[in-house]
């Protein structure tokens, strides 16, 4: 135990991480009181001003890039500029971690799932899923919810808690912040929706480059195990049909392992989005979302322990 405590102390980036993921379980920071929610209204404000209905399509893409870039760079040098300011970097870091991190959220979401869809409450199920989905939830049905459950769960744990200690242990508390800010603006201005459907493209290729690493790192991870071999052969035959490369690796490789049928169409403001059907043949239901859960929160906790021994190691090449 007093080596434990000696190694956090001589190490300031594991300190701050394991403090932030402390804190953040403690004090999790309200979805409805999050920051980033008024990083969204300002990002919708925005889009209002220079997406207009009437350009044509380079120019909604361009326009969507210089919006894209004038928000997520305006905070990015801010955060450098605090950086040199601050007298305890460890510290500093710990914040923004706290910030980014995702991880209570996304686990008492999925609880709550779990337990709306045991009991068939399709309403509770519907109006839970309808908060964090792009996706028209009000017509979906009992199947409909249960992938459309199963896909919130494991793009949560991705993007709100491998892809942020990913960047945070590439990048520091300011990588972490700002793939989380990048992660916001692509959902805020997803193609999926008729206004942004040019606009937002710009936003959803620069996260799937962020996404990319990440999320297929953690989709090897979900494979290893039973029916390890069945996932890690399907990620090849299904895992590129998907529209982005990190989030289809990650639904084939779950799929596969616990054999659930997942994609399929989606419907997206009274448009029908025809998706790639990816994984098994078994409907998802309470028993697999449950599954999902345990597997993704074990994978989650293997990820903490690697990645502390790197920050170690990599600490002491240095």
């Amino acid at each position: 135990m007093n080596d434990l405590l000696a190694i956090l102390a001589n190490n300031s980036t594991l300190l701050a991480m394991w403090g932030a993921i402390a804190l953040h379980w403690l004090i999790a920071i309200p979805q409805d009181l999050h920051p980033l929610n008024l990083w969204q209204r300002l990002a919708i404000m925005l889009a209002s001003r220079v997406n207009k209905p009437n350009d044509n399509r380079h120019q909604r893409l361009l326009s969507g890039l210089l919006t894209w870039s004038l928000m997520w760079l305006t905070v990015l040098i801010m955060l450098i500029a605090c950086k040199q300011l601050v007298w305890i970097d460890a510290l500093f870091d710990l914040t923004l971690l706290w910030f980014a991190l995702g991880w209570k959220n996304i686990s008492q979401l999925s609880h709550q799932l779990i337990k709306a869809y045991s009991a068939e409450n399709k309403t509770l199920c519907r109006r839970l899923l309808s908060t964090t989905l792009n996706r028209q939830t009000e017509s979906l049905s009992l199947l409909g919810l249960g992938k459309a459950g199963a896909e919130t769960q494991l793009l949560g744990y991705g993007r709100q808690v491998i892809g942020v200690l990913f960047w945070y242990g590439l990048a520091g508390g300011i990588g972490a912040l700002m793939y989380r800010l990048a992660v916001s603006l692509a959902r805020v201005w997803s193609p999926t929706r008729k206004q942004y459907v040019f606009f937002g493209y710009p936003a959803i290729r620069i996260l799937a480059v962020l996404d990319i690493v990440p999320l297929r790192l953690f989709a090897l991870l979900i494979a290893l195990g039973q029916n390890g071999k069945v996932a890690l052969r399907s990620l090849w035959q299904q895992g590129e049909t998907w529209q982005l490369p990190g989030p289809g690796w990650l639904l084939v490789a779950t799929g596969n392992k616990l054999s659930l049928s997942l994609g399929g169409p989606a419907i997206y403001e009274d448009r029908k989005l025809e998706r790639p059907r990816l994984g098994g043949k078994i409907a998802p239901a309470a028993l697999h979302l449950a599954q999902i859960e345990q597997v993704a929160k074990s994978r989650v906790i293997i990820w903490l322990v690697v990645q502390s021994c790197l920050i170690i190691l990599f600490q002491g090449a240095f």
